[in-house]
């Protein structure tokens, strides 16, 4: 069983160790301890990214398409989990799942420092606003940094209006992941010539947006959205104009998916007849 950063160190030092051998030995298995070194960290690498694994000290070993799984969870379902991952990753033949399920199971947490999968979630959340605010047509003059600890959101910069800083709220909280938002960005006291400029060149720019640009963007804002079911919205674009169809579960929900759609750059009408609450 390797811990991660052992994995890694195994994986240079295979590297290095053809380099030196040579013959039939050698050839059948150093690519073969390569093969499993790659397919542990696989699985590893999935485990610290699932926010249903992440918490738990699981550990994988890997043998000729055999993973042996060891650890602790504290649900059957997160058990059953980690096998599924572990049998969709290429070369995985067989799993040995000697989890134990635990149901007061509690990982212990090792200082305030946090896991790979939560830092890849604040840089996934980051990077779902900066988008969301590049594509909404109601955010011109607005220059912004995100940084995003643990789901809080601290927006820094500058805005034309405080309309484009309400805004610029309004998107990141409701952007997946989550938790609060602390809106640091300063509203400029003037309107000079190059903002207005700066909005002019933009506006002009939307007349030439292709539709297929802006469906794409109108079905990624409601993926990067929490409150809208992204699945069940069909998108389609014409000339500007926006089309959904679909059901969700309610008027808020509709009515909020009307809203993200008309927000994108490019969008001149949303028509939503098709578009259903149950």
């Amino acid at each position: 069983m390797y811990t991660h950063a052992h994995k890694q160190l195994i994986a240079s030092g295979l590297v290095a160790t053809l380099t030196v051998f040579s013959g039939p030995l050698a050839a059948a298995s150093i690519p073969q301890e390569i093969s499993d070194a790659k397919q542990e960290t696989q699985i590893w690498t999935t485990y610290a990214l699932s926010p249903y694994l992440r918490a738990n000290d699981l550990k994988v070993s890997v043998h000729n398409g055999k993973a042996v799984l060891s650890g602790k969870v504290d649900e059957e379902i997160n058990k059953d989990l980690a096998k599924q991952i572990a049998l969709g990753v290429s070369g995985i033949k067989e799993v040995d799942n000697q989890i134990v399920v635990q149901a007061d199971y509690a990982p212990a947490k090792e200082g305030a420092s946090r896991s790979y999968g939560e830092t890849i979630d604040d840089v996934n959340i980051s990077a779902a606003i900066k988008s969301k605010l590049i594509w909404s047509k109601n955010t011109d003059g607005l220059s912004t940094t995100v940084d995003t600890q643990a789901g809080k959101v601290r927006l820094a910069g500058t805005a034309d209006n405080i309309k484009s800083k309400t805004l610029a709220s309004t998107l990141a909280m409701n952007t997946r992941g989550v938790v609060s938002v602390d809106n640091q960005i300063l509203v400029n006291g003037e309107k000079t010539s190059i903002a207005n400029s700066v909005k002019n060149t933009a506006s002009n720019a939307d007349q030439s947006i292709s539709d297929s640009w802006v469906t794409a963007k109108v079905i990624s804002t409601f993926l990067y959205s929490r409150n809208v079911p992204s699945t069940n919205i069909s998108v389609n674009t014409q000339h500007g104009v926006v089309t959904l169809s679909g059901k969700v579960a309610s008027g808020a929900e509709r009515s909020l998916a009307i809203e993200l759609a008309k927000n994108v750059r490019g969008v001149k009408r949303v028509e939503a007849k098709g578009l259903i609450s149950i």
